[in-house]
């Protein structure tokens, strides 16, 4: 079931709620964080604001990745469309909760720049639903594509005794692919050139300031 079809002045309404609690709230997971298969060992002070930055920057990515596919959702003329992209930010919701309780766990904060860092991805969302709908598949593929490589990074990037940061960012490594398929077999299009670029641009950007601020 798809729901009712909004109004206009329903979807901003909804996209104002929406930031409000990506923002604000504290998110709930509708699926158990991962455990770790392994207990891992003691951090020290410097692994520890390693993980914490690594991870502050993983939670960065989730707050844009709710703005993205509520932006999409906001100007998709399908239901199917609308349905499949809040279908995904429900997910990403999971991933929220997971590095927001991870960063406490590290005695380490999400980015100070988190409402920027909404905005500015809500506008991109909101444009790339405007394209249509297999372009905006298509960002959805390229997206979550570089999102999963990024998340592979932090794989080796984190400290090895971490095994509970690794085991949430194996998690949504595995979920990004996922979308990115099912983005795929839903019809996206390949986004033409330089577009992909500039969103590699823009990620190294925001992973440079979230990494510190």
């Amino acid at each position: 079931m798809n729901g009712p079809r909004l109004s206009p002045g329903d979807r901003v309404v909804a996209a104002l709620d929406h930031a409000l609690r990506a923002l604000t709230a504290t998110p709930q997971a509708t699926r158990p964080k991962p455990i770790a298969s392994r207990t891992g060992d003691p951090l020290g002070d410097a692994e520890r604001r390693e993980a914490g930055a690594l991870m502050r920057v993983n939670h960065v990515g989730e707050v844009c990745a709710q703005a993205l596919y509520f932006g999409q959702a906001a100007v998709a003329d399908d239901e199917r469309q609308r349905a499949r992209m809040l279908e995904a930010a429900a997910e990403e919701t999971d991933h929220l909760a997971w590095c927001g309780e991870r960063l406490r766990e590290l005695d380490s904060r999400p980015s100070l720049l988190n409402p920027l860092w909404y905005a500015g991805a809500y506008a991109i969302g909101v444009g790339a639903g405007i394209l249509g709908d297999r372009l905006s598949l298509g960002f959805v593929v390229e997206t979550e594509r570089q999102v999963e490589a990024h998340l592979g990074e932090h794989l080796d990037r984190l400290p090895e005794g971490d095994a509970k940061s690794r085991a949430i960012v194996a998690a949504m490594k595995d979920d990004e692919a996922r979308h990115a398929d099912n983005a795929l077999h839903a019809g996206a299009e390949t986004l033409p050139d330089p577009l992909p670029a500039l969103m590699r641009f823009a990620s190294r950007v925001m992973k440079t300031v979230a990494y510190r601020i």
